[in-house]
């Protein structure tokens, strides 16, 4: 082990089981106004990462940028998630679902995101792991059409199928642009692998056989990946399935602890913090002993600290630190 290692070789190292110099740690939140352009997305990424010095930077484009291209509407109202609300969905009718227009990526709201990250990239010089935000195409879906798409998967999924294509294959080319313009990896997001949201069958032909078409045009292209399952009631063992490098979900609310995960999956666990209660309210001492729970719990091996999910807009920096703190001594 080297007294003080890289942002790399301390994520390639924690990724593979191996004896690290502090247990690695990232923190993300969403950054309303400025992600509308891709100068204004680039320059808190890159600020946000000067401030606190973590080991990864997980993008963190708006929610909804991979819905706007194609008709759907949102606006920004002040909340304390940092995210948009939809105002118009992109598909009303499940007969639009194969309509799905073919889009060029690099135009567009997708472009928007490609040009984020490339002047990141530029400025971060390959000096720490950069992942961008994906979603999986039936998140995606459920965004574009809201709670609408899951009577369509019951009732008209051949059509439902025709558009989840569409999507998928959009989401691969746009996650390879991402790659070329100086991404290392993605963070793949999905909303919907809860027994909460649809029965494991309809996951596994709805939602994995598209997340695969994404995730396998990625397989020689990059890096570093991390699989997000979103919500409670996860389907862990399908989603760890996926091979990824590592797994992030809401360890601290739902199944499985970052222990049982560890003896379920292989991958670098990504968590051991409560971002909407210990990271947002404190106290200091608090998130620390959470953190430190955490690398008891795993022994510090193959654990990457990090939120659930997406920290609050608001989070104090003297919590952010007080993470920091718990990780590095």
């Amino acid at each position: 082990m080297q007294s003080q290692m890289t942002h790399w070789q301390r994520i390639r190292a924690a990724a593979n089981g191996e004896e690290v110099d502090r247990v690695p740690i990232s923190l993300w939140k969403h950054w309303p106004v400025d992600d509308e352009t891709p100068q204004g997305l680039a320059a808190v990424m890159i600020s946000w990462q000067r401030e606190y010095d973590f080991d990864l930077v997980k993008f963190m484009p708006t929610g909804t940028y991979g819905i706007e291209d194609w008709g759907a509407e949102t606006i920004y109202e002040p909340n304390y998630r940092g995210v948009r609300t939809v105002t118009k969905f992109g598909v009303s009718d499940e007969e639009q679902w194969p309509r799905l227009r073919t889009l060029d990526v690099t135009g567009g709201y997708l472009g928007n995101q490609i040009e984020a990250v490339r002047l990141a990239a530029e400025e971060f010089d390959n000096d720490v792991p950069i992942l961008q935000t994906v979603f999986s195409p039936l998140t995606t879906a459920r965004k574009l059409a809201g709670e609408r798409v899951f009577s369509d998967l019951r009732r008209h999924p051949d059509l439902l199928k025709e558009g989840l294509q569409i999507i998928a294959d959009t989401t691969a080319r746009f996650s390879l642009e991402c790659i070329r313009a100086g991404a290392h990896g993605v963070f793949f997001a999905s909303q919907c692998s809860s027994y909460q949201v649809v029965s494991e069958s309809e996951y596994r032909e709805f939602g994995e056989y598209f997340d695969r078409i994404v995730l396998d045009a990625l397989r020689d292209e990059t890096e570093f990946n991390m699989m997000h399952a979103h919500g409670e009631d996860l389907m862990f063992d399908l989603m760890a399935g996926y091979s990824t490098e590592s797994m992030n979900w809401h360890d601290r609310l739902t199944w499985p602890t970052l222990a049982e995960a560890q003896e379920r999956s292989s991958a670098l666990m990504v968590g051991g913090i409560s971002e909407w209660q210990t990271l947002l309210d404190g106290p200091s001492d608090a998130i620390k002993t959470e953190v430190r729970d955490a690398i008891s719990q795993t022994n510090g091996r193959r654990l990457m600290i990090g939120p659930g999910c997406v920290a609050p807009d608001h989070v104090p920096s003297v919590h952010i630190r007080a993470a920091i703190e718990a990780v590095t001594g």
